[in-house]
């Protein structure tokens, strides 16, 4: 008797736990996501973690997903995370199979091809470089968040319609659209609404 009884209780624990991961798994592929910033090319307002070396230290922020995914176009200074695969069409299956719960299982980590960026641009926007300055439809602009002033040029670029221009805060030590080119919306997983570790600097991100 007290066997069934175990065996019953085993159970419901086990379908409670199965429901639970389910569920997880529902609200980190198509609601809200932890990533670990990488690299330096978003400093000074994310600091990331040494790609050369295996110390996990980068921030960890959560994206916002479900905004972007129901056609909310990203705005200006939004940070947000992008694939940078833009030779390759996105589609819903790959938001599941970057679940941090399919990674852990697959024992596999972000990879490269997710970038945390900031939007300098929208569609139909011009941008340009003077003087270690960057304009947009003939205006310059004021980031004051900048790490320092940008050294290095790039060309006159009109952002098609369905994409952004993303940049880093760290100019000279960012890849992003000046190499890669404007980001279809598709590739802009997320914004990044909270920085939840370190503990000392939680706190929302803009």
């Amino acid at each position: 008797m007290k066997t069934e009884k175990f065996k019953k209780e085993l159970f419901s624990w086990g379908k409670a736990c199965v429901i639970g991961l389910f569920f997880a798994f529902l609200v980190s592929a198509l609601v809200v996501q932890p990533f670990t910033v990488k690299g330096s090319s978003m400093e000074p307002t994310l600091d990331g973690e040494d790609i050369w070396t295996s110390k996990d230290d980068g921030d960890k922020v959560l994206i916002f997903k479900s905004g972007y995914m129901v056609g909310i176009d990203p705005k200006y200074n939004d940070i947000v995370v992008i694939d940078s695969r833009v030779e390759r069409e996105r589609s819903l299956t790959d938001n599941f199979k970057e679940s941090p719960l399919v990674n852990a299982l697959l024992d596999e980590t972000q990879g490269n091809n997710y970038w945390i960026k900031r939007v300098i641009g929208v569609e139909g926007d011009k941008l340009e470089y003077r003087g270690g300055t960057v304009y947009r439809n003939g205006e310059a602009l004021v980031e004051e968040y900048l790490q320092e002033e940008m050294l290095f040029p790039f060309e006159e670029v009109t952002v098609p319609k369905g994409h952004v221009f993303v940049m880093g805060d760290n100019r000279n030590e960012s890849r992003d659209s000046r190499e890669i080119g404007s980001i279809p919306k598709e590739n802009v997983m997320g914004k990044v609404v909270l920085r939840y570790f370190p503990f000392n600097r939680v706190d929302t991100v803009e």
